[in-house]
């Protein structure tokens, strides 16, 4: 019997690591054919090592451990938490917007419990989940009434469908957008039933453009604001006061499609300003929609506030129910509405307080960061992100990590639990300090230290 072959009969059998206590503890956690799967493939493996490269063996203890080591890793879950030190504040693919303290307390008191979603209190009877953003809604809009679907496209798709399906919806050239994902406003339009009537052009679109438009079986004036790109040079939008004027004058519907949607004015912050919420409301329009984890800084929802008769037949209509919300999204939102009702989102709510971070405090971060890796602080800047005010930026300092092979340090960076999401500019890792939650630069640091 050669040395190889002598190693490879030194291999424990399956059922002698099943019976170990460390094999039963993962079998209670994993199940049990799952642990013996594991096993066969790292014996497999291991008999493969000694056969074909001579690798010396291996003791049951470092065995045991690479069982455990790829069971770990075969049922990690996909969607897991990341410390996102890309300096884009509202990153789709990391989740939008972070949750405030209290949005993640009223979801877990919510999911332990069960709760008034349907059933009202007062007198006893079934209730409808629609009434429990409608006040705050109604409060910080000044709108007439408010519902909730689950995503803004949603919101507009409830729209067209309940007001003008088989009818026209007059839009400008310009506002014909792609939201991301590859939809398109046209598209939704055209699932919803609602005839779309292109006026202007491209760059340029006057309120003549829409009159010049209206037919018998014109329903609805609607505006998109294009959040995710910008146009400049020699461009025209009529106000949406003149279209809703237009609109109410001709007995139809204006209707304002804000994308994001904000109720704080980012002006206030050095940026462009973004069309606010209470803006659309009070230059008359119908109705407007709204992304609830963009600039809101809540969980993922489309917002319609706007008046009552309009939206009256949003809530009687089948989509209504099939686009509904869950009681999660409503306590998360709820807290986070809040917080604009007692005058703190921009120091509680994530996303607001990273607009609002001194760059002092930046600076001051970054460097401490700097203090553990080799790298250095440089300016830099950091985005809206999330279709919100394309081009702006929010200036901010970086932590430049120095790096031979900048691709491998972010492997490297991901592979960390929880992972960090970098950048690479110019040849340097960056990492920004605007986007990382206080309570994940722990995690951050042993990351940068594990780096080698």
């Amino acid at each position: 019997m050669n040395d190889r072959q002598a190693r490879l009969r030194r291999l424990p059998s399956v059922d002698a690591l099943l019976a170990h206590s460390a094999m039963r503890d993962l079998a209670r956690a994993y199940g049990r054919e799952p642990v013996a799967d594991a096993i066969r493939a790292q014996l497999a493996a291991i008999r493969r090592e000694i056969l074909e490269t001579g690798q010396p063996g291996i003791s049951e203890e470092s065995l045991r451990k690479r069982i455990e080591e790829s069971l770990r890793q075969q049922h990690r879950p996909t969607l897991r938490p990341v410390i996102n030190a890309t300096g884009v504040i509202i990153h789709t693919n990391l989740g939008r917007a972070p949750l405030s303290v209290s949005a993640r307390e009223a979801i877990f008191a919510v999911a332990c419990a069960y709760n008034s979603l349907e059933f009202n209190l007062e007198t006893g009877a079934r209730g409808s989940r629609q009434t429990h953003a409608r006040r705050l809604l109604r409060d910080l809009t000044g709108a007439e009434d408010a519902l909730v679907v689950n995503n803004n496209a949603s919101a507009l798709i409830l729209i067209l469908s309940a007001l003008a399906k088989g009818r026209e919806v007059i839009i400008s050239r310009g506002q014909l957008v792609e939201i991301g994902g590859g939809f398109r406003i046209p598209a939704i339009m055209r699932e919803s039933g609602a005839a779309l009537v292109e006026v202007g052009t491209t760059n340029r679109t006057r309120i003549a453009d829409y009159k010049a438009a209206l037919t018998d079986d014109s329903s609805m004036l609607l505006r998109v604001h294009t959040s995710n790109f910008k146009q400049i040079g020699f461009v025209q939008q009529p106000t949406l006061e003149q279209l809703t004027a237009l609109a109410h004058a001709r007995g139809l519907l204006a209707v304002d499609d804000l994308g994001s949607g904000s109720l704080i004015d980012t002006a206030l912050f050095g940026l462009e300003h973004e069309p606010m919420i209470q803006e659309s409301v009070a230059a008359g329009v119908d109705l407007v929609c709204f992304s609830g984890d963009k600039l809101l800084g809540g969980p993922q929802a489309g917002i319609i506030v706007g008046k009552a008769e309009a939206l009256a037949p949003l809530k009687r209509h089948p989509l209504a129910r099939a686009m509904r919300v869950d009681k999660l999204t409503y306590a998360a939102l709820i807290a986070t509405l809040e917080h604009y009702r007692r005058g703190d989102a921009l120091e509680r709510i994530p996303v607001w307080r990273m607009v609002a971070c001194p760059l002092d405090d930046i600076k001051r971060r970054a460097a401490d960061w700097a203090a553990h890796v080799d790298g250095a602080v440089v300016s830099g800047e950091s985005t809206l992100g999330g279709g919100s005010l394309p081009g702006a930026a929010l200036p901010t300092a970086l932590l430049a990590i120095h790096s031979a092979a900048p691709n491998r340090t972010l492997e490297q960076l991901r592979a960390a639990d929880p992972p960090v999401i970098a950048r690479i500019a110019d040849g340097r890792v960056l990492l920004d300090p605007r986007t990382v939650l206080p309570e994940q630069e722990a995690a951050l640091l042993a990351a940068l230290k594990a780096i080698d």
